[in-house]
């Protein structure tokens, strides 16, 4: 295999003259360039990335930690992530932490074993990776996305999830409707809190009685909402109007109300939260409320390259603000 240096030697140049010709960091001529061109496809040599970030002391890579979930949700954050780091010169090594202790800390140590530049989190395990893990590496520069399990001294990227479940609440309220359940999501994951914590105080503001049975909490997944729609449907007095906690429940809600022989919006209204982009093609599309998701993985990837280059700089908490989009899945009583 060629290296740089039969390249150089071919090219009658510097090894460092060949460096700056692939690197593009310094000016060369014309004529040299062409020569070191020639050897390079000559002798079919190939760049060694490896040597690279070992001089550089950066490898141009990112880490993911990502939650594996049906929710498409998490494929348009990562297809933002994506896009943000082609755009700033940055691979992205994902993986899937699948729900479990054991396999975050696996994909934690494997990331760290690729010496990632920077590492963007978002999963939900309730338990932080090991101590013992991270104190055999070198602290990296940290962001986390939307939500996460541990303490990092990074920054972090959320929507104001709270304002977005009242949001959503006050918007089936004024409507006219009285009558309002919620299919909240896992209460110990903190957006899920604060979006059943928006409905419950948008509820109260408007002095109106939430029945304990119209309280379900899911899981953020279609079945979720499918099973969670199924029990509202049986109930002696069920709902007019629901909010869901995200719109993979909402879809697996309106499933269920389909296969009980009734519509949305004409028998029971419902309102999603984070706007995927199956929720404009439902029959009728689905009001929810807009998380802005490819806003918020370019975010993520900006502020991590910051952090890479500002390592002593204090730890962020950036919020998002959510909005209505309003479609077709609400009636006006």
């Amino acid at each position: 295999m060629a290296t740089m240096k039969d390249v150089a030697r071919l090219a009658c140049v510097s090894t460092s003259t060949v460096s700056h010709v692939i690197n593009k960091n310094r000016y060369v001529s014309e004529s040299v360039t062409l020569r070191v061109k020639n050897a390079i496809k000559q002798l079919n040599y190939a760049p060694s990335a490896l040597a690279r970030s070992l001089k550089m002391n950066r490898t141009n890579t990112i880490g993911m930690l990502l939650t594996t979930s049906n929710n498409p949700f998490y494929a348009e954050i990562v297809r933002g992530v994506e896009r943000s780091c082609y755009e700033r010169g940055y691979s992205l090594i994902l993986c899937n932490t699948e729900g479990d202790l054991e396999r975050m800390n696996h994909s934690l140590e494997t990331l760290l074993q690729k010496r990632v530049d920077g590492l963007l989190i978002m999963c939900t395990e309730i338990q932080g990776p090991s101590k013992d893990l991270l104190s055999r590496y070198p602290a990296v520069p940290t962001v986390m996305m939307d939500w996460s399990p541990f303490e990092s001294g990074g920054d972090i990227i959320q929507d104001n999830s709270f304002l977005g479940g009242k949001i959503a609440t006050h918007y089936l309220i004024d409507a006219g409707f009285t009558q309002i359940a919620c299919i909240a999501g896992p209460q110990d994951k903190s957006p899920a809190r604060a979006r059943f914590q928006g409905f419950m105080e948008a509820m109260k503001q408007s002095s109106l009685n939430v029945p304990e049975e119209y309280i379900i909490f899911s899981d953020f997944e279609f079945a979720g909402g499918f099973d969670s729609m199924n029990y509202l449907l049986a109930l002696a007095n069920p709902p007019k109007a629901i909010f869901a906690g995200n719109d993979a429940m909402a879809v697996g809600a309106y499933q269920a109300i389909f296969r009980q022989g009734k519509m949305v919006p004409e028998d029971i209204s419902i309102i999603g939260y984070d706007d995927i982009d199956l929720s404009s093609y439902m029959i009728p599309p689905l009001t929810t409320i807009h998380q802005p998701k490819d806003e918020l993985g370019k975010l993520a990837v900006n502020q991590l390259i910051h952090r890479m280059d500002n390592p002593l700089a204090e730890g962020n908490v950036i919020v998002l603000t959510p909005k209505l989009v309003e479609r077709q899945s609400v009636k006006r009583c």
